[in-house]
């Protein structure tokens, strides 16, 4: 009967609950009444809690092994759930709007149709001519950031056709789901929402609309110039990728799926478990903000528990250590007057890394020490603060070859207004800098989202950005790190290691030039929160052996290996006019190879490297010295 009832007016049908417990039945349909305003499009996440929330009993929203993992809280501390509270983008909207404050009405219903979707269509839908940070501010809708409904009630139609927050809402009450015949009565009843099964809320697509933003360019008096910029395309880069046709949408990453049977809404038993089960930790790579967020929440308003932040926080660690960016120091190749490192790193990620808001940015640290743990070479660095040293910014560029501790990779997009200077105002940002950001595999510069996605400055022509020989979508740089052999010891550690900036410092450099509330609240919370950028991907290689490292050369050696090049299969002379008292061989990676020595005389030696190919490097005991040559075997 409630089933039938819920869906018309209740006034006067109290006298129809003639049964125990009847007085408290009729008090809870006018309490629902009054809350269920039937005509809105969209409802705070709060009302999605009860069915979609921690169930006590332990039966909905768990794994088969008991594990919580209910939609709500997941959602909660998320970046998607805490975007109409984020300080951050409320600063940058502030700022926005203090420097061209003509656009205020204009910058700010744009900024929130992404952070704060259900609040900003509300009002449009209603009549409103712009939704402003004022305005969310007393919006329960806006205040639920990218809510459940801010998804759910995204329709097909037109879906990955439609950017910069132009989002193609059905306003028809139905909240769109991934899985078949689901079960309505208890969604109609509660909320007056339908459950309707598509599968456009499991494609890339869907997240098209926010994750591909395109702004119109204002000059420095504020006037459109009728350009326009890629702020973000997010979208535009998993559709240049391998990723499409291997049927892996960004769901995938960002909300894993498990393949347990999940009953996902609480106090309905006959509901069946659904699989596979999408977790909506919402998982991506900003713990900086999150944990800037908890550290604060009380002075931001935000109620979610400190252990839902935790689980957040471990979900996004997770996500940015294991499926994210690889790196790989390979054996050193000895070349005739330096050693050459090179350094791998392959992108994980279905689009660019770093992806989205343009403040981000990832760097390449390299160490070198020797053996007694003293730093023969260090670049890419960084002090308290986050500031990456010897970094010379907008001067730095790309590197293929890194040969000195001035020089320090770092992968970035960076903006220019129309005079082509530097900027970090997004309403004025008329022309890359530079945009070497890792592509994903199988990224072309002939894919026709290219014009979105651009690669731009010297990243485009480096042999080993995204290319093998001349094919393009690798997913990987190769960086060439050389050091001369007078800096070089016997046997040394090479370290390399990538850090991530969400909040890098010099991108509030102009922000800094302005005060306004939200400005303020911000940057009395980051100047309180730790800089340590995040390490995304290290390796390290151990006591590698350096054959022709200073010191181990002594020019006026009269010691000769003959001959030289040599084929395999015939012997070795080594001669000198000192005693030789021991003969040892290593490949190029520093390995000891086993090797037979026949004694010809006290400063000749026959040397059988019949089961050896290649470079390897000889060292040379003498009475007097210790040497090291180098011997090419055919």
């Amino acid at each position: 009967m409630l089933l039938i009832v819920f869906g018309a007016s209740l006034k006067g049908r109290e006298e129809q609950f003639n049964k125990p417990g009847a007085l408290y039945i009729a008090d809870l349909i006018q309490k629902h009444e009054r809350i269920l305003d039937t005509n809105a499009i969209f409802l705070p996440a709060t009302r999605c809690k009860g069915c979609h929330g921690r169930d006590p009993l332990g039966i909905a929203n768990v794994t088969l092994g008991g594990v919580d993992i209910n939609l709500y809280d997941d959602w909660e501390t998320s970046m998607m759930g805490l975007a109409g509270m984020d300080p951050l983008w409320r600063a940058k909207v502030r700022q926005e709007v203090m420097v061209n404050p003509a656009h205020a009405n204009e910058l700010q219903s744009l900024c929130t149709s992404c952070h704060a979707p259900m609040g900003h269509y509300n009002a449009f839908y209603r009549g409103a001519d712009h939704y402003t940070l004022n305005d969310l501010q007393t919006d329960s809708l806006g205040l639920s950031g990218v809510g459940c409904l801010g998804c759910h009630a995204i329709g097909p139609n037109g879906i990955g056709t439609t950017f910069t927050g132009n989002i193609p809402y059905d306003t028809t009450r139905k909240a769109y789901g991934p899985f078949q015949n689901p079960m309505a009565g208890p969604m109609q009843l509660y909320i007056n929402f339908t459950p309707t099964y598509s599968t456009h809320v499991s494609e890339g697509s869907f997240c098209s609309p926010c994750h591909t933003l395109i702004s119109n360019t204002v000059d420095l008096e504020g006037n459109e110039t009728g350009n326009t910029f890629v702020e973000q395309a997010t979208y535009h880069e998993w559709l240049n990728s391998i990723y499409p046709a291997q049927s892996r949408p960004c769901q995938n990453c960002h909300m894993p799926q498990i393949e347990d049977p999940v009953k996902i809404a609480v106090g309905t038993a006959s509901l069946p478990g659904r699989s596979p089960f999408n977790l909506h930790t919402f998982a991506g790579a900003n713990t900086f903000m999150i944990k800037l967020m908890k550290e604060n929440k009380g002075e931001l308003g935000i109620t979610a528990n400190d252990a839902n932040f935790d689980s957040t926080l471990a979900a996004t660690t997770r996500q940015l250590r294991r499926n994210t960016l690889k790196a790989e120091i390979a054996s050193p190749i000895f070349l005739e007057d330096s050693v050459s490192f090179d350094v791998t790193l392959t992108n994980k990620a279905g689009h660019k890394f770093p992806s989205g808001y343009p403040a981000r940015k990832a760097f390449v640290q390299f160490i070198l020490t020797s053996e007694a743990g003293d730093t023969l070479f260090a670049s890419g660095l960084f002090d308290q603060s986050g500031h990456i040293l010897n970094y010379s910014g907008v001067n730095e560029g790309h590197h293929n070859v890194i040969n000195s501790e001035e020089q320090v990779q770092v992968y970035e997009m960076m903006m220019a207004d129309v005079n082509g200077d530097l900027t970090t105002i997004l309403e004025r940002a008329d022309e890359y800098i530079i945009d070497n950001r890792l592509p994903p595999a199988g990224f072309t510069t002939t894919h026709s989202t290219y014009d979105t996605v651009r690669i731009v400055g010297a990243a485009l022509t480096d042999p080993d950005f995204n290319k093998n020989g001349v094919a393009e979508g690798t997913g990987k740089d190769i960086l060439h790190f050389h050091f001369p052999y007078s800096l070089l010891t016997q046997r040394v550690n090479a370290s390399v290691k990538v850090y991530y900036q969400a909040v890098p410092p010099a991108f509030l450099g102009e922000m800094r030039t302005l005060s306004a509330p939200e400005i303020q609240t911000f940057l009395s919370m980051y100047d309180n929160a730790d800089h340590t950028p995040f390490l995304v991907a290290d390796d390290t290689l151990q006591s590698v052996f350096i054959p022709l490292a200073a010191g181990n050369i002594k020019k006026e050696s009269k010691l000769s290996i003959f001959p030289n090049p040599a084929n395999s299969l015939e012997s070795i002379f080594i001669n000198g006019v000192d005693k030789i008292t021991e003969i040892e061989v290593f490949q190029a990676d520093g390995k000891k190879l086993k090797s037979t020595f026949f004694r010809k005389s006290a400063n000749c030696w026959e040397l059988n490297t019949q089961q050896y190919q290649g470079i390897v490097f000889v060292s040379i005991s003498t009475d007097k010295r210790k040497e090291i040559r180098k011997l090419i075997l055919k």
